[in-house]
């Protein structure tokens, strides 16, 4: 009777995120393809097996005036001209067939200028199977017994999987089998001998650690990205005789009843994933089947002559492997009709069309029109790479422009964090290629600085393992009590002839009632052994139990000191964090005070170098002007010395003052100078210089004739009367050919108030004090058309000097 079924665990939920912290960089490895003949100059050298340096070519230096510059670039792995493929598949592709086996996605794309051996690294050559098809063996080697039959995964157009029961998948079989011209290809047909060489893999390659309770199931598909439309190659369109063909582009038609198919768009599933709507997905059982899927779409691919390839791929095309895991239910027997738990992985094979330059393919029309699409797509993946890094590196938010292109915009999710990316970078060593190899050296060492999240290990199902051997074991139901029994059955000893040949026989019974008591007797024991065995097996059972408790109460213990030591750091490293922080902030702040401090400084050294340099400008001036001054003292003193004639009683005669009412020198001719605006007084006592040249305005021709000068200068006294003062002086001829008067002495006339006895005197007038002298001086300056010139040291007398100037006849 089969037991009945049990509940079957639910798939166990994993936290996205829990591993996002984790990330690995991109992949990039580089591959040197060979020359194509030997005397070709060469301008990239492997100098180790993670390094190759560039040269500039000969005709390059000339062209840039002898500039030699060698470059040299990392790689996370070199190969060399002699690599073969499997090597490469080894390092390359191995670990990521391994990953999807075990449910991680894969991205792994070639990458490289016209003619640099794309194609031969991915597809391969007769005789030399690229990656694709070693891919594909290791596959088929890791789950060709364990895959499940065919129909009972279905795809749908959701970019997921639907689970068939048998019944249903036999159905379908047979509808398929029916159909005239099935797409799917059977395995039964020979290989087709024009790829039979390519996936004639000698070395036998299997993965590890593969779930033998699940079954599998592994579907393709094959797209071009031709001037950034999607097509899918694998279409069947029917032939229609009005549409054009595409041989209308000068491209080779590859067959008579092929029309070109119609451009699939980009969707967005429920988890996010990028996918192709309505892409043709077939389901393959091996790995010729696989590739014969390949070639068929592989002859649709647009490719075309060009200057530089003869067969040059004018699209990038995507080879997507699907495998889809379910496990066997709790008997072993069946496929788990739960479509929660469907594990679906993908492993996308693309093979990027060559950047190129025009100028050396010589493209025209279309073919132009299809370079300029795919530098272009190049160019947008070269920056979201850039954005990629900038983003990762200095901490931005910048905007990653996947939808500027189809190819980025498909595989964005893989950058994102879905799956491990690898890049071969492809170069050809010939001089030619130069410019080109040196770009695509610069994208790689960009590319292989971006970081990519790992993706989340897959969640087990729960159920008991072994369950597929167990059931073949048994062939049928799930149950150990048949073969113990047949075990102890066989134990017991066998039972004599039972065959009564005689009415008087007395030897069979007792022979069988022996035979009965031995085997009770032997059941007995067996059961006394199996009581005692079960109760020592319970006991260590219980003694199990209570280690594993204990073993855990232990665990659980130091798992909670650990928790409390990990919680005690953490907080420990938040607030050294918060302190670094603070710190930094202080830094910053400080540097900004000392570079404000060091602009003040700085600021304040110039004024003071400044004020330095006026102060000794000022210095260096005021030692010019007194040494100006002390020859112009000096000057002046020769030529008074010279010139004038100076009286100087003796000094040891008392003085006596003088008073004069008259001039002492009548006989020299004077010029008396008394301007207009003086008023007439009727004092008794009024000046008189006999030979006198009487003058409104002090003149050259005037003072030329004389010898002496008198100046009549009246003013109000402080009383109220009229003070008349009597300037004197005499004239001297200068070396300039003017007059000069020099100041000799002052008589002053002045009238008193009736009140009082009217006095009328004469008098010598001494020095005057510097305030009054100033201002009279000053009126004097004024009344007078002439100059004032001061001797050193004197405040008055022979130090003052006017200096005639000639009047300005008016016009």
């Amino acid at each position: 009777m089969k037991p009945a079924r049990t509940k079957t665990p639910r798939k166990l939920l994993v936290k996205k995120g829990s591993q996002t912290s984790l990330k690995d960089p991109v992949g990039v490895y580089c591959r040197v393809r060979p020359l194509s003949l030997p005397d070709q100059e060469c301008c990239i050298e492997v100098i180790n097996n993670t390094t190759v340096q560039l040269h500039t070519p000969e005709g390059y230096r000339l062209n840039r005036n002898g500039d030699y510059k060698e470059t040299q670039y990392s790689f996370k792995q070199v190969f060399g001209t002699h690599t073969t493929q499997k090597e490469l598949f080894d390092v390359v592709a191995n670990p990521l067939v391994d990953d999807l086996i075990h449910g991680k996605n894969g991205l792994l794309f070639t990458y490289g200028v016209t003619g640099s051996g794309k194609t031969h690294t991915m597809t391969g050559s007769p005789g030399e199977g690229g990656l694709l098809p070693r891919c594909l063996d290791m596959i088929f080697n890791s789950i060709g017994t364990f895959q499940a039959k065919r129909y009972v995964f279905k795809s749908n157009d959701r970019n997921s999987m639907d689970i068939q029961c048998e019944v249903d998948a036999l159905l379908e079989r047979q509808k398929r089998e029916a159909m005239p011209n099935p797409k799917t290809p059977s395995g039964k047909r020979q290989v087709d001998p024009e790829f039979a060489d390519m996936i004639n893999v000698q070395e036998f390659c299997k993965a590890e650690e593969v779930d033998e309770d699940s079954v599998y199931g592994v579907f393709v598909s094959y797209i071009e990205i031709y001037n950034n439309y999607i097509y899918d190659l694998l279409e069947e369109v029917p032939f229609d005789p009005i549409k054009p063909k595409w041989n209308s582009c000068s491209t080779p038609m590859r067959s008579t009843e092929f029309v070109p198919p119609q451009s699939k768009l980009l969707r967005e599933d429920k988890n996010h994933n990028m996918y192709v709507a309505g892409c043709t997905e077939v389901e393959v059982k091996s790995t010729e089947e696989a590739f014969e899927v390949f070639w068929r779409g592989q002859k649709k691919r647009r490719i075309a002559n060009t200057h530089l390839n003869r067969e040059s791929s004018r699209s990038h095309s995507v080879f997507n492997i699907k495998l889809v895991q379910a496990p066997l239910d709790a008997d072993g027997d069946n496929v788990l009709q739960e479509k929660e738990q469907i594990t679906i992985s993908q492993l996308s094979l693309v093979d990027l069309a060559g950047s190129e330059r025009t100028n050396r393919t010589k493209a025209e029309g279309n073919r132009l029109r299809e370079a300029g699409n795919i530098n272009q797509s190049l160019m947008t993946l070269r920056t979201c790479m850039e954005v990629l890094r900038e983003n990762q590196m200095y901490g931005t938010n910048k905007m990653v422009p996947y939808r500027d292109s189809k190819l980025t915009h498909l595989f964005k999710n893989y950058f994102d964090g879905e799956g491990k990316v690898r890049m071969i970078v492809c170069v050809n060593p010939k001089a030619e290629d130069y410019e080109e190899s040196l770009q695509v050296m610069r994208f790689a060492e960009v590319t292989q600085e971006v970081e990519v999240a790992r993706p989340i290990d897959r969640a087990i199902c729960g159920l008991t393992p072994g369950r597929r051997y167990r059931n073949q074991a048994r062939g049928g139901p799930v149950g150990d009590e048949p073969l113990v029994t047949e075990v102890v059955l066989q134990s017991f000893p066998p039972l004599p002839s039972c065959e009564l040949l005689d009415i008087n026989d007395e030897q069979t019974l007792p022979r069988l009632i022996e035979a009965l008591e031995k085997r009770h007797h032997l059941r007995q024991m067996m059961i006394e052994e199996f009581h005692k065995q079960s109760i020592t097996f319970k006991a260590l059972l219980q003694e199990f139990d209570n280690a594993v408790l204990n073993k855990e109460n232990y665990i659980q213990g130091k798992l909670n000191e650990k928790e409390k030591v990990i919680s005690g750091q953490k907080l420990e490293i938040e607030r050294l964090e918060k302190k670094n922080k603070t710190l930094e902030y202080k830094i910053e702040i400080l540097e900004k005070t000392t570079t404000i401090y060091e602009e003040d400084k700085r600021t304040l050294q110039q004024e003071l170098e400044a004020q330095n340099q006026k102060l000794q400008r000022q210095f260096s001036d005021k030692r010019r002007l007194e040494a100006r001054l002390q020859g112009m003292v000096t000057e002046t003193t020769m030529k008074w010395e010279k010139e004038c004639f100076l009286f100087q009683p003796d000094q040891n005669a008392p003085p006596i003052r003088l008073r004069h009412r008259r001039s002492r020198s009548a006989g020299d001719r004077w010029v008396d100078h008394k301007p207009a605006s003086n008023v007439q007084t009727e004092t008794v006592m009024q000046p008189h210089v006999p030979h006198a040249i009487t003058v409104s305005v002090a003149n050259e021709k005037a003072l030329a004739k004389c010898e002496k000068y008198m100046l009549t200068h009246q003013e109000l006294a402080s009383d109220g009367e009229i003070e008349t003062k009597l300037i004197k002086g005499d004239v001297y001829k200068t070396r300039g050919g003017g007059q000069s008067v020099q100041f000799t002495d002052i008589e002053t006339l002045k009238q008193e108030s009736p009140t009082g006895r009217r006095k009328r005197r004469s008098s010598s007038a001494a020095p005057a004090q510097p305030d009054g002298t100033e201002s009279e001086w000053t009126d004097v300056e004024t009344r007078c058309s002439v100059a004032v010139e001061m001797r050193a040291g004197s405040q008055l007398g022979p130090g003052y000097q006017h200096h005639a100037q000639p009047k300005r006849k008016k016009p």
